[in-house]
């Protein structure tokens, strides 16, 4: 709350206060009880209070998130995607050949890191990670003839602990491609139908889009979970216990 600016004076009332609310109408009524109630208040104070559950239910605190740099997803321990930081790169449109070589040149050099990355999740040796560090802050500080893509390695170079976590984190993926995949369908249905008209539209399409991706992603037919659940046949079981299984299992 405090990094999101929130008021001092809100969070001076907050100071040790603890609650256990269970319904969005009694954590409402709890805000006004506060004296919250500019909306952007009550985003952050609803926002910090979400993190602080999952806190208090054993999710760890160094909990890794890697995203594409939306802010929304930069909390506990925020990691960027590899595929992404190279789009701002790849997107520079250069106006002769020394742009186009000096841009050639910074993607050879990041593309060549981040194979280095991969083999280092392999086999995790300190002497490398020194390394791969060094390069990394030495590409993002050299200064070319493009300006642009100067700005655009400077803004890389900020994000170097984000975009360096997995040599503390070796287990982390270099990416978020297997997110990207699981919301291509909903993006394309969305792109083709103009999205929803209502609320209640969003959150349909939102549920089966979710249904059937967990269906396929378990080799389970959705047709014959929708089956099963309008007409409650037996035989397939509820999506919560699939996933609890898989999850013991793997």
């Amino acid at each position: 709350m405090a990094q999101n600016k929130l008021s001092v004076v809100i969070l001076a009332t907050l100071e040790n206060i603890s609650v256990c609310i269970n319904t969005a109408p009694d954590w409402c009524e709890w805000l006004d009880q506060q004296g919250i109630v500019k909306p952007r208040h009550r985003k952050i104070v609803t926002e910090g209070a979400l993190m602080g559950g999952l806190l208090d239910q054993g999710i760890s605190s160094d909990f890794s998130i890697i995203s594409d740099d939306a802010g929304q997803f930069n909390v506990f321990d925020h990691a960027l995607c590899w595929i992404h930081a190279e789009r701002v790169i790849n997107r520079l449109i250069p106006l002769n050949d020394s742009h186009t070589k000096a841009v050639d040149d910074a993607r050879d050099q990041l593309w060549s890191i981040y194979h280095d990355l991969k083999a280092y999740k392999l086999n995790p040796v300190t002497e490398q990670a020194s390394s791969i560090r060094q390069r990394f802050q030495i590409l993002c500080s050299t200064k070319t003839c493009y300006e642009t893509l100067n700005q655009a390695l400077g803004r890389m170079g900020k994000n170097q602990h984000e975009l360096l976590r997995v040599l503390d984190k070796p287990y982390l993926p270099l990416h978020n491609n297997l997110s990207e995949r699981d919301i291509r369908d909903y993006v394309k249905k969305r792109k083709i139908s103009g999205s929803t008209r209502s609320d209640a539209g969003r959150k349909a399409r939102d549920t089966f889009a979710s249904l059937k991706k967990t269906c396929r992603k378990h080799g389970m037919s959705f047709w014959g979970y929708l089956k099963s659940r309008l007409l409650k046949l037996e035989g397939i079981p509820p999506l919560s216990e699939v996933i609890r299984a898989a999850a013991a299992s793997g």
